[in-house]
Parts: structure tokens; sequence; C-alpha cells
């Protein structure tokens, strides 16, 4: 892996220069908010955002796509239409939401129309300052590693210590190779250790996660859960915002004079009351208790069990977006037994 820096002031620049790999995607001011916009010019990036409204994983999974077309001849996949995209400003946390679907679609039954989008999508992460929603520390999601074609660390007022974390990354350097300088110093490394402990003290909010697949299991037939669901408004946002939530539904729409159809792929949420309801009208999870209880059981008790980790990056989108304040942090204190004072 190399380290370059970057001088600030070609920041844009740079960005630009990457046009030729394709799409240029990035925040962008929407409101009092930010959201990932197509970008005509690095110019109109917001650096400043910290949560983009949804996060990247629409890149990956769209929220409503087609995956084949037939008629009375057969079908055809709708592969290869995936554009190539660079989506700039992705920061750890999103990242990490990323490797989590990664693993999920890609591993032990490789998703084509997951892994096509993925194939053709540059990732340029960069850090970012923490707010009071943030809780990336106490997922371990604050740093990455991986899963990014280059990453740009701000150290200070003058330049970007930038990662190069693929073959990718590489070629992406190369578009604009005057504008990146080798030559990193100790004081450079020292002025990076110096902006991570600067950084670390940002962080304002303190959930405590530990022990927590153990509490999930003893507190699974626990009355919290019905105060909680009580509070629900079963709208789903939370399962839209989550850079994990992956939940899908397939439906064929079927032209009626016609014999042909189009198969897709749109999202969905076990939070809905119609996604646990089968034929018969039977719902395995009528209740809003019984699906926060399954969201959150499946955000911080079995991912670990599968994996070693939660599928929550601790990006705070939850804690934004619910209009009756039930999110990880909320969920977290109450079933710890202390009291939540809800808005």
């Amino acid at each position: 892996m190399r380290i370059l820096k970057l001088k600030k002031r070609d920041l844009t620049k740079f960005i630009d220069s990457t046009s030729g790999f394709g799409e240029l995607w990035g925040a962008r001011k929407k409101g009092e908010r930010s959201a990932f916009s197509r970008l005509e010019s690095a110019k109109d990036i917001d650096l400043e955002a910290r949560r983009t409204i949804l996060p990247p994983k629409k890149f990956m999974l769209p929220q409503s796509a087609s995956m084949f077309k037939y008629d009375h001849n057969g079908y055809v996949e709708q592969l290869g239409k995936a554009p190539n995209r660079v989506l700039f400003g992705l920061h750890a946390c999103d990242i990490h939401g990323i490797l989590i679907l990664d693993r999920l679609f890609m591993e032990r039954y490789p998703d084509p129309y997951y892994s096509e989008r993925r194939r053709k999508t540059a990732i340029i992460g960069t850090s970012c300052i923490p707010d009071e929603f943030c809780f990336c520390r106490e997922t371990h999601t604050d740093t990455i590693e991986e899963g990014y074609d280059l990453f740009l660390s701000e150290v200070g007022s003058d330049f970007y210590l930038t990662w190069v974390g693929s073959s990718l990354g590489d070629d992406l350097v190369r578009t604009a190779e005057d504008l990146f300088d080798e030559g990193i110093t100790v004081e450079d490394i020292q002025k990076f250790v110096d902006w991570k402990k600067w950084r670390e003290r940002k962080f304002k909010l303190d959930i405590d996660l530990d022990g927590m697949p153990d509490i999930f299991e003893l507190t699974l037939g626990n009355k919290a859960w019905d105060k909680i669901g009580d509070r629900c408004l079963a709208c789903g946002s939370c399962s839209m915002v989550c850079p994990t939530c992956n939940c899908y539904n397939v439906i064929d729409t079927v032209a009626l004079t016609k014999l042909e159809g189009d198969r897709r792929r749109s999202w969905d949420a076990c939070t809905l009351c119609e996604y646990s309801l089968v034929a018969g009208g039977h719902n395995f999870r009528a209740s809003r208790a019984d699906r926060l209880k399954l969201w959150y059981t499946h955000k911080l008790q079995a991912f670990y069990g599968e994996f070693g980790k939660p599928s929550c990056v601790g990006c705070g989108r939850c804690l934004v977006t619910c209009p009756v304040d039930i999110n990880v942090y909320t969920v977290a204190k109450t079933l710890r037994g202390e009291e939540v004072f809800f808005k």
C-alpha cells in the first residue's frame, strides 16, 4: 500500500481528472442535509458533509432495478447496463457498510447484479470530523484499512495524506500523477498522529455496546420491546437510511395485452407490516414490537454470531432520521435497564 501527499488546493483538479473512469458522484448540499448527487465538477462537492441522507448502498443496490425482461421467447438478464462511477467522499463508516454488503452479496452466493455494480464503482474515501450523532468509535468503524481505492485523510491546512488501496486507485492517481508527492516526512506522520488524537476528542455520543449479543438473548421477552413498539410508526425510514439494510422484494410487472413482463427488485424493510405477510393472510411478525426486535437483533446480535461484528457501523443516520427517537442509542440504553427520555 502506497501513501502519497496531495495538496488541498489541487483536490478539485485531481477529482475532475478521474472523470475518464466514469460518472462522478459526491455529497452535495440538499437543504440543511447532504445527498449523493451526480456532479458536473468537483467544485460542487460538499467537503463538509458528515452523513448523506441515503447511504452509498444505493449505488450497489438501487432502490428499484430490473433483473430481467421476458416474453414468449424466453428471458434476457439486465446485466451489463451499470455505468462506471467514481464515488467521492465516503467516510470510514460507510465503507465498512459496503464491506458488510460485500460479504452478504459476493461471498457464499454471489449476486451478479450487486457484483457488477460493485466492480464498476471506484471508491475515494475521505476523513471526517464526528458530530453529536456519530458513534462509529463504539462499533470500531471510525477507521478503515480496506474496501477503498483511495482514501484521503485530512492532516492539516495544507495537504491530504492519500492511501492507495487498490490497483484501480493507482490508476486513478496516474490520471494526475504530477499532483501527488511521495516524499512523506516524519513531520507529516506526526501531524497525522496529532490529528487523529484531536479527532478522537471530538466524539460526543457515548453508547455502551459491550456484551450486547448476550443482553439481547436475555431480553428477548422483555416488556421493553412492547414499550418501544408502541412508539414505532412502522414507517421503515430506519431501514431506508441504514448502510447495511438489504431486504428487498421481487415483483413481476406483466403486460396485460402482451406476452411479456419485467421482473424487478426493489427495496423493502422487515420493519414494514407487509414484509412478513404470507399466503393465506398469516403474518409472522404482525406486531411492531416483533418487527423492531428482529431489526435490532440482526444489527446487534445475529451478525455478531455469523461474522464476529455488528452490522451497525455507527453512522448516526437512525438517530437523525427516526421521527420518534427509536435508534441504536435509545434501544441499547433501554435494554440495559437505563431510563430513556424520548423526545
